[in-house]
């Protein structure tokens, strides 16, 4: 495996900084409003075959490759994460695989209601992570996602919604969902967004691994560029 510090100096070169931070400082507090490992909990909401099948906003493939990488992120920054189907036996179907092998000792939260904030052993779950940020992904979007959304925050949480690791039966029907629930406070993010919001810093070395794989493996054209970055830099120094 590449060293560390040469990765540190390959990504730092590829978006066009000439400096580099021996360890993670700022020149300033961060925002508060800004996620960090330990100030949130995930919850991924019905990532579930049927619920996929009648997904329309998003290409299914693509929303797949977006919610295995927010999975990873989380399991990379040790974010508490709550995992939850509805109806898996007798209508939707396992958890995605995907997100399942990312926690293969995690057993998924099944409900029959709907808006899983209504379920306590979910919120009973939330509330024992003490933490007043929580990060959201669903399918549908304008169902299972708003409910949980709206619900938390009425609670008192500052909720992100993660979506494009959430799909609705057409592109309306997201983007009015996801309209509804910014007018109601929400934050939206994206999952890349999500994942090197939590990384903030190239000089944090305990994650600089985990997240550049994940990058390469989920990360599209950003992704690409590490690997190119990297391929060049090997080229020179003779690898």
């Amino acid at each position: 495996m590449m060293n560390i510090k040469k990765s540190v100096k390959i990504l730092i070169a590829s978006i066009g900084l000439t400096t580099i931070v021996s360890a993670p400082s700022f020149a300033g507090d961060p925002a508060k409003s800004l996620l960090a490992p330990n100030n949130h909990s995930l919850i991924l909401i019905d990532h579930q075959p049927q619920m996929a099948f009648a997904t329309q906003s998003h290409d299914i493939v693509q929303l797949r490759n977006n919610v295995a990488g927010l999975a990873k992120s989380a399991k990379a920054f040790n974010v508490p994460t709550i995992l939850t189907t509805v109806a898996e036996k007798s209508f939707s179907g396992p958890l995605f695989s995907e997100i399942q092998a990312v926690f293969p000792n995690q057993k998924p939260i099944d409900r029959t209601t709907m808006n899983s904030w209504e379920d306590e052993r979910i919120t009973d779950k939330v509330k024992s992570f003490k933490r007043n940020k929580v990060v959201i992904a669903a399918l549908w979007t304008e169902v299972c996602g708003v409910g949980a959304v709206l619900s938390a925050l009425e609670d008192g949480y500052e909720v992100y919604f993660v979506t494009d690791a959430s799909g609705g039966v057409s592109k309306e029907a997201h983007d009015m969902a996801v309209l509804r629930m910014i007018q109601a406070g929400a934050t939206p993010v994206t999952w890349l967004q999500y994942m090197l919001e939590l990384q903030r810093d190239w000089a944090r070395t305990d994650t600089y691994v985990d997240v550049t794989d994940i990058a390469k493996e989920h990360g599209g054209g950003y992704g690409l560029g590490i690997i190119y970055a990297s391929e060049m830099f090997n080229a020179k120094e003779g690898h």
